[in-house]
């Protein structure tokens, strides 16, 4: 398979019902893709301009003052340490890695690819873009021989579903036996809402608990777009196993895939600073708290979410009729197919959209 083998685009199929979202009297509530609409935090936006000056060429492998911040972080916010900075390295935001990864770790024909059943779809791309076998499978008792790559996510995107202590270690045992490299997509870790989560923080593949203090065949991945608002600066980066870091550096290199430095050193006052991440998580608090209740009112069953950046929500019908029926009150929301076939009358709900918004939503949720 190549690049353009690659089927439509699939969120150009909502472009109809976007459409009839925007022709409501009063306008639009986009809660679809899930795009950042709040400031980017004045201590990263001055970081940047102060790096303006970016003459020379920068490092694949990250500026020092980055990769320490990267270390620095996970120790202080995901409970990981004994990180060195040959264990972190800076991606251009987190998608690209996840399509490349496959490339970048030599897998091709024959070899299987694991993602979870409600999956981001750019785990799927990326293990067909080389020929390998994607399997959506969330029992790590499921996962076949033949499997050299397991992706998690955890918060999950699109349920929000939070993987403990217990199911990492379980997943991690698993491909160990198949010797396989987990991949652990944490992007949302910092968003946790119900349960257990709503005190304690998400757990990383990282975590000691987990790895007992072995990170060789572990790989967490984290992105700055949803805690910082910096989806535009692209400023993403993994952790984890040192020699597999190296061998993707050398790669990267090679490729050309490196960070531009006035980002990197935006990232590191990103990463330095957990003011901001609490005022954010709290912005985020009050979206959800206003459009979960009027979700349930309006019939719509709300499974898992417990954590991340969306509802994940069904009102027992294929997916795109209760897309037409919520565009028909203005509202955008992001159907179940694009994320597998297991969930094809689940909706998605972001709550990337201002308070007002998402205030109007739902009022238009529970109108008769």
């Amino acid at each position: 398979m190549s690049v353009l083998d690659l089927a439509d685009y699939p969120w150009d199929a909502v472009a109809p019902y976007a459409a009839t979202a925007r022709r409501h009297p009063d306008g639009i509530v986009d809660l679809s893709i899930g795009s950042p609409v709040d400031p980017t935090p004045e201590v990263v936006a001055q970081a940047l301009r102060e790096a303006t000056d970016a003459h020379a060429y920068p490092q694949t492998v990250g500026t020092p003052a980055l990769r320490e911040a990267i270390v620095q972080w996970y120790e202080r916010r995901r409970g990981v340490s004994g990180l060195e900075p040959g264990n972190v390295l800076p991606t251009i935001g987190s998608k690209e890695l996840v399509a490349l990864l496959p490339l970048l770790l030599g897998l091709g024909s024959g070899d299987v690819v694991v993602h979870p059943r409600a999956a981001y779809p750019t785990y799927e791309v990326g293990a067909r873009l080389v020929g390998a076998t994607p399997i959506a499978a969330d029992e790590p008792d499921d996962f076949p021989e033949g499997t050299r790559l397991v992706w998690i996510n955890s918060p999950g995107n699109p349920d929000g579903r939070v993987l403990d202590v217990a199911d990492l270690r379980r997943v991690v045992a698993r491909a160990r036996d198949l010797g396989a490299v987990v991949v652990s997509d944490e992007c949302y870790a910092e968003l946790g809402w119900d349960g257990a989560w709503a005190s304690a923080p998400v757990p990383s593949v990282l975590d000691p608990r987990v790895s007992e203090g072995d990170v060789s065949g572990l790989l967490s991945v984290y992105s700055l777009s949803k805690q910082s608002n910096l989806a535009g600066y692209r400023a993403a980066f993994l952790a984890g196993d040192a020699a597999i870091v190296a061998r993707l550096l050398t790669a990267r290199k090679h490729l050309g895939l490196m960070l531009p430095l006035p980002v990197q050193h935006a990232m590191a006052a990103a990463l330095r600073d957990d003011g901001h991440v609490a005022a954010q998580k709290e912005i985020y608090r009050r979206r959800r708290d206003v459009l979960r209740p009027a979700l349930e009112r309006a019939g719509f069953r709300i499974d898992h979410s417990e954590a991340g950046l969306y509802l994940w929500a069904t009102a027992g019908e294929d997916a795109w009729q209760t897309l037409g029926r919520l565009a028909e009150r203005g509202i955008l929301a992001g159907p179940g197919h694009f994320y597998g076939e297991h969930f094809p009358q689940h909706v998605r709900f972001s709550l990337t959209a201002p308070q007002e918004r998402i205030e109007s939503a739902a009022a238009r949720l529970t109108d008769s």
